[in-house]
């Protein structure tokens, strides 16, 4: 053999073994951290960005209050209700690729947003984004882990990506409102292209292929996948059907009973299969419970008072879009500055008192403004305040006690339930507020001008919105801490046991 055929041979056998070296350093993986940040501030933007926009989108679309909610809603319920079921896909096809083709999917459907005419249009578009973020959102973090061999490294990396991502819920509100002052509404939702660029080159060009040793060969539960999606999708929907056929109407008992039958036939799936979709044994522990119901909480207490906040500010007291921007900024400076405190916050007072502060205060946000708001802006800027503040403590504390309670070769499914925990608690809040006001709100919520009557069945909108949802939120901050104290009795009497063995 000569010795260029020699040296060929050697470096093709050789060659396999150079990608396979981790990142020593955050700098060396910015390519991949940079399109894993880009996939979570989608995710984060995505949420809030559109929010401000609803009055104007109410007006130029002519839709009504459920139409706007669904707006809204749409992605959450699609994302929430796909995002185990893809995210298992991904574990099976390769977790890299189900993000590329994610990603693909989110630049064409955000670029069909210039030729949206009606609410309709809007709500599929918004439904087909929802698609994309459950293929991307759930291997974003799991992909940062699984690129460094250093644990100090993969913590600085979500941090990394987590922090863009809350940067994006925190500014998009704010950003969304000095758009909408020179630029039309779709800008808001063409922002995902170049996001979406972004993202693929990095993930593509800075994460290694998928190799098949490293996929999972079990078979997907197609069925269970079906179940759970469907039971979602039909308990966001019947608040909406009660309002519009009314009571006496068979359509929203029928589509209750339906969401009741589906989700029951969905756990004796996944209780009874050798392969379930998803381990029901797992979400019964009092650990993860708990933490679902803090994140489950924090979910429907943000999303509903990010709706309804927007829509007093600019229908109700006839601020602008921009202006309504700035009076979001509270909420904005207390998420991007509040994460450093919240550290010190838990090591002072511990993981058990953090979690009873935060959770209060999101449930004191929603009372707040329910009660108060009618009374000026001061209250509402002290419910935002509340409620962002809560909101990042109970995020910490709700992911730390799902992984603490899970195996450590569960992590990736633990992460999936929180998510999918945020978004459908976010499509539940959106959902009564929305079906609230449209039941007690009589005539087109877009007009340009209320009457007296129309400007009283708002405000009594808001207080009954704000209240049923405090109801909602303290009920699962309850169940959250009783189990929580379950988990930390049952660690307390085994600790014994297991001293003897």
């Amino acid at each position: 053999m000569n010795p260029r055929r020699q040296r060929e041979v050697v470096q093709s056998l050789e060659a396999p073994t150079e990608p396979s070296r981790s990142p020593r350093t955050l700098r060396e993986a910015w390519p991949a951290l940079t399109g894993l940040s880009a996939v979570f501030l989608f995710e984060m933007l995505d949420n809030s960005i559109l929010n401000v926009a609803l009055p104007t989108i109410g007006r130029e679309l002519s839709a009504s209050a459920t139409a706007l909610q669904w707006v809204t809603s749409a992605y959450a319920v699609v994302f929430g209700g796909l995002m185990l079921a893809l995210g298992a896909l991904a574990d099976r096809v390769g977790r890299r690729k189900m993000m590329l083709l994610g990603l693909v999917l989110l630049g064409v459907t955000s670029l069909t947003t210039a030729f949206v005419s009606t609410a309709g249009q809007l709500i599929a578009v918004r439904a087909a984004t929802g698609v994309a973020a459950a293929m991307t959102t759930p291997g974003s973090l799991a992909l940062a882990f699984r690129l460094f061999d250093d644990d100090g490294l993969r913590v600085r990396a979500t941090t990394l990506i987590s922090t863009v991502g809350l940067a994006g819920l925190a500014i998009g509100p704010t950003a969304g409102g000095f758009v909408l002052a020179f630029a039309p509404w779709q800008a808001l939702l063409l922002v995902n292209v170049p996001v979406a660029a972004l993202a693929f080159a990095g993930v593509r060009n800075g994460i290694p292929a998928d190799q098949a040793d490293d996929l999972h060969r079990a078979p997907i539960d197609a069925v269970g996948a079906l179940l759970g999606t469907a039971a979602i999708v039909l308990t966001l929907i019947a608040p909406t059907l009660f309002v519009e056929a009314g009571t006496e109407s068979y359509l929203p008992w029928l589509t209750t009973a339906a969401a009741t039958v589906l989700g029951v036939l969905f756990v004796v799936r996944q209780r009874s299969i050798r392969h379930p979709l998803l381990d029901v044994e797992l979400v019964t522990r009092p650990l993860v419970s708990s933490g679902l119901a803090f994140k489950g909480a924090a979910g429907v207490a943000t999303a509903g008072l990010g709706y309804l906040v927007t829509l007093q500010l600019q229908l109700d007291w006839g601020w602008t879009p921009a202006r309504a921007a700035i009076g979001m900024l509270p909420q904005v400076i207390v998420l991007i500055l509040g994460g450093a405190a919240i550290g010190p916050l838990v090591k002072r007072v511990g993981l058990d008192k953090a979690a009873w502060l935060s959770a209060g205060a999101v449930v004191c946000a929603l009372a707040v403004y329910g009660l108060l708001s009618r009374y000026g802006y001061p209250w509402v800027a002290v419910a935002l305040v509340l409620g962002a503040a809560g909101m990042r403590v109970v995020g910490v504390v709700a992911g730390t006690n799902v992984m603490r309670g899970l195996p450590r070769n569960r992590t990736t499914t633990g992460a999936a339930l929180v998510d999918t925990a945020g978004e459908v608690t976010t499509g539940i809040g959106i959902a009564v507020s929305g079906t609230i006001l449209a039941a007690l709100f009589t005539g087109d919520i877009a007009a340009p001008d209320w009457s007296t009557r129309q400007t009283a069945e708002f405000r009594e909108a808001v207080t009954c919105a704000g209240l049923v949802l405090s109801v909602v939120a303290a009920a699962l901050v309850g169940w959250g801490i009783a189990r929580a104290r379950a988990g930390d009795n049952a660690a307390a009497s085994s600790a014994p046991d297991a001293g003897t063995e």
